[in-house]
């Protein structure tokens, strides 16, 4: 069981690096489109808008896509999963807290998992207030 939280601590840590980078990454890219917009004058309803919120969910879709398939790819070093399809699935899953049968991952390292849904979810949820801060500073704080 030590051996699987290390490895899995490990993991976290990683994870939660290349998501930081990432984040930092995109809110640069982010400053700079808003002062290229505010010196445009582009409205919040814009196509150049829409294209850039794009971007931003292909983008956040490429960054839990690397971190699934680190997870994917270490289940597969370790044995744990017998080949690369199952394991970005079964990663996927358990990633998204989606709930997944054991019966695709050795038990010996099934922990790793486990801690691999919540440190998705934790990750997920970062995402998502990145986004919603994002879209509301694009839209100039959307007003029901």
């Amino acid at each position: 069981m030590i051996i699987q939280l290390a490895v899995a601590t490990l993991m976290v840590l990683l994870t939660v690096t290349i998501h930081g980078v990432g984040l930092a990454l995109l809110g640069k890219y982010l400053r700079l489109e808003a002062r290229d917009e505010m010196s445009r004058h582009v409205p919040a309803l814009s196509r150049r808008t829409l294209v850039f919120t794009l971007v931003l969910v292909v983008a956040l879709f490429v960054l839990h896509g690397v971190e699934i398939w680190s997870y994917a790819l270490l289940f597969m070093a370790l044995g744990a999963i017998g080949d690369l399809e199952t394991a970005v699935y079964f990663s996927t899953i358990a990633y998204a807290g989606i709930g997944f049968d054991d019966a695709y991952i050795s038990p010996a390292w099934r922990l790793v998992s486990g801690i691999e849904g919540v440190n998705g979810v934790l990750l997920m949820g970062w995402s998502t207030a990145f986004f919603v801060t994002v879209v509301t500073r694009l839209g100039g704080g959307f007003r029901p």
